[in-house]
């Protein structure tokens, strides 16, 4: 049987989309597939649905069966084994909860992350204090001093993202609370918040709205989520939307195009980036 991951990588996404595609190309069911590799169909089925890796001898016979072409089959198999390669995120293994891990390849291979936050500063932007207060405020459970320390060494270097030469283009959307509710007593931990956004909202590849209270109800209230989007035509727009203790990753048509028109709706109702940063500069003399 195949080997299973904790979570796969964008690439074992995208190849198992592919292998299906030339599979069901090839005219063939799961079936005649696994009856290729002498297993059941149901191995099939999760290395295409990205359940397990791509294990390489599996995938040369697949390739063989469905008639692809020597040198095709050659740089397939090469993809495969680079998106079988555990991801940085994997030095965190103890502290990484294996649904996260997911998400974080998905901030890795997107060209554009649109998000909405009714609670914190995205961890992409937060600050190593305001990383730290929110953590200790005991939202990941119960946690050791280490372990606190082990998360924000993680979200920092999730952050390096940004820094990169062809970072995505990362589009916020935050509700005022997440501007006035203070995480920490030391009035400093959200003051040095608002001076990193406020340098983020300066960014070509960056864009920051509030959704203001003044604003009233809005269809997005009920949860954080966020909207990946790939170069990869294979792989299609991605919903993450999280919960107490883990996430829901949504790439169905129906599901993406419902969250598509909430994010449209908050970006149009919401302050425009200009005005946004004039109300963070108002939120960082109240504190």
């Amino acid at each position: 049987m195949s080997e299973r991951r904790p979570a796969p990588t964008v690439g074992q996404v995208v190849l198992g989309r592919r292998l299906q595609e030339l599979r069901e190309a090839a005219g063939l069911g799961r079936e005649e597939a696994a009856r290729a590799l002498r297993v059941a169909p149901a191995t099939v089925r999760r290395m295409e649905t990205a359940d397990v890796a791509l294990k390489i001898p599996y995938v040369q016979v697949l390739l063989e069966t469905y008639g692809v072409a020597e040198d095709e089959a050659a740089a397939f198999v090469t993809l495969a084994e680079d998106a079988n390669r555990p991801g940085w995120w994997q030095r965190f293994h103890d502290v990484l909860p294996d649904w996260f891990s997911l998400y974080v390849s998905l901030e890795g291979a997107a060209r554009l992350i649109r998000s909405y936050e009714p609670h914190f500063v995205p961890g992409l932007l937060q600050t190593e204090d305001y990383a730290r207060a929110v953590l200790e405020a005991g939202t990941v459970g119960r946690t050791t001093p280490e372990s606190i320390e082990r998360h924000v060494s993680l979200r920092l270097a999730r952050q390096r993202l940004l820094e990169g030469p062809r970072p995505p283009h990362l589009w916020v959307v935050m509700d005022e609370t997440v501007l006035r509710r203070p995480v920490s007593g030391d009035a400093a931990v959200m003051r040095g918040q608002l001076d990193k956004l406020l340098e983020f909202g300066e960014r070509d590849r960056v864009t920051l709205q509030v959704a203001e209270f003044a604003d009233g109800p809005h269809p997005g209230a009920s949860a954080p989520f966020s909207l990946f989007r790939f170069a990869e035509p294979e792989l299609p727009d991605m919903v993450v939307t999280e919960y107490l203790t883990g996430a829901l990753y949504l790439d169905s048509r129906k599901e993406v195009s419902a969250h598509l028109e909430v994010l449209d709706h908050l970006t149009t109702h919401a302050a425009s980036a200009e005005r946004t940063q004039l109300i963070l500069r108002d939120v960082r003399e109240a504190f």
